[in-house]
């Protein structure tokens, strides 16, 4: 499985969520028939899948986490803190950093 940017595909859900969202940058990936909208913003980072056809499997969310897990580098995070909600379809994962965690603590 390997994903693509096609980013350049959707200017317009890009643009929509950097205008509407605290979201600093948005990326737009394919990975067959999912699509993965990446998104980071000053306290979190968030991945959401979407298949219109099918349920997201399991090995689907583990090569995109193992994806973005190398991508967020530069974000200091906690496994146990990340929340993941699935639907039919829909998968959202959402990361907080561990900065912010500290803030409300």
């Amino acid at each position: 499985m390997k994903l693509v940017n096609i980013t350049s595909d959707h200017p317009s859900l890009v643009l929509n969520q950097l205008e509407s969202t605290d979201a600093q940058l948005v990326e737009v990936y394919s990975l067959g028939n999912t699509v993965i909208i990446y998104t980071e913003a000053p306290f979190h980072n968030e991945i959401v899948l979407t298949n219109k056809k099918r349920s997201i499997s399991n090995d689907e969310l583990k090569t995109v986490k193992r994806f973005f897990k190398r991508k967020m580098k530069n974000f200091t995070y906690d496994e146990k803190d990340i929340i993941i909600s699935k639907t039919n379809g829909l998968v959202e994962v959402f990361i907080p950093h561990e900065n912010d965690l500290l803030k409300t603590k």
